[in-house]
């Protein structure tokens, strides 16, 4: 057999391995020959050892075994079991700021990982379902110089925007770049947001990455109070409604306990819950203070109570929230 022959023939042997075998299941010696034959790539038993002792000593991750009185073998590394592949395939799917294009290509990356037997699988049922994905294709080099920002403790500049009644792009600030120091990166609500710092307003803000045009990092070095903010960062998510700006306040809820449902669903599992004497459950949570959260208030018409503070209420008309 000639020199890329060999390499052909090593190459349908990882391929069998990585689609067909597993640790509680390893592929026999004859299993790999009669694959191989039915490629039309002769091979013998004696041959198929040294082959296989050669992608051993390559540093393929095989792990040989015996099955019956044959040798066996099988792919020693960590894969996705059929759940997980379908979790994150769901998940890029729902995710809003991912481009269908950009959809596409991380699907069938997913699937070529699993292996071909698991994507065939996956793939059969695969259900396209988020029809309002963003547009932006520079997503990923967004995130990817933020990262790098982040890594090296620097300022980034960019361009932000938002989308006129036709589509098109209507740059903030006279298309003028923004620069503020990068905190994290958060994803909320099948969006993804960078967390920065403004040195001029000295506070937080929050922007949509796939608002964001032309990333860069900058040499200046970020300020001390970032090294704060990120480590209240945590904290800090749990207090935004959708990424809306507000002041922060703590507050106490009541409610009756067929809404404490959706109460986990917004504050999550870990918050503590007391009774009332006349049946409703009562929480204390700090949130922002913004029309994302009256507007959350409201959709349960009075069932949900701000009981303290007291006369906490929005600063504008409920009727023209309604409108």
């Amino acid at each position: 057999m000639g020199e890329n022959n060999q390499k052909i023939k090593l190459l349908r042997i990882m391929e069998f391995l990585r689609s067909e075998s597993e640790a509680s299941k390893p592929v026999s010696t004859s299993q790999i020959i009669g694959y191989l034959n039915g490629l039309n790539i002769s091979c013998e038993r004696r041959t198929l050892y040294k082959d296989m002792e050669l992608l051993i000593e390559s540093g393929a991750n095989i792990v040989k075994t015996e099955l019956g009185r044959e040798n066996a073998y099988y792919i020693d590394e960590v894969s996705l079991s059929l759940a997980e592949l379908k979790i994150l395939i769901d998940a890029v799917q729902a995710a809003n700021f991912i481009t269908d294009n950009k959809t596409a290509e991380l699907v069938e990356k997913l699937l070529a990982f699993s292996g071909i037997r698991r994507s065939e699988i996956v793939r059969d049922n695969i259900i396209f379902y988020n029809n309002h994905k963003h547009s932006n294709e520079g997503v990923f080099e967004n995130i990817e110089q933020i990262e790098l920002a982040i890594r090296q403790k620097k300022q980034i500049s960019f361009y932000y925007f938002d989308l006129d009644e036709k589509g098109n792009r209507a740059y903030r600030k006279e298309k003028k770049r923004y620069i503020t120091d990068p905190v994290a990166l958060v994803f909320n609500e099948d969006n993804y947001y960078l967390v920065a710092y403004s040195q001029k307003y000295q506070g937080s803000t929050n922007y949509r990455i796939d608002r964001m045009d032309t990333v860069e990092v900058e040499e200046t070095q970020i300020c001390e109070e970032v090294h704060i903010r990120k480590r209240k960062t945590e904290s800090y998510t749990e207090q935004v409604f959708k990424m809306y700006n507000g002041q922060a306040e703590t507050v106490t809820l009541e409610f009756p306990p067929n809404l404490l449902g959706v109460v986990y669903d917004k504050f999550g599992e870990k918050i503590s819950i007391r009774h009332t004497d006349g049946g409703n459950l009562l929480i204390k949570v700090t949130v922002q203070i913004s029309p994302p959260f009256w507007g959350w208030i409201f959709q349960f018409g009075g069932r949900m109570k701000i009981v303290s503070p007291e006369g906490l209420k929005p600063d504008f008309d409920i009727k023209e929230f309604y409108k």
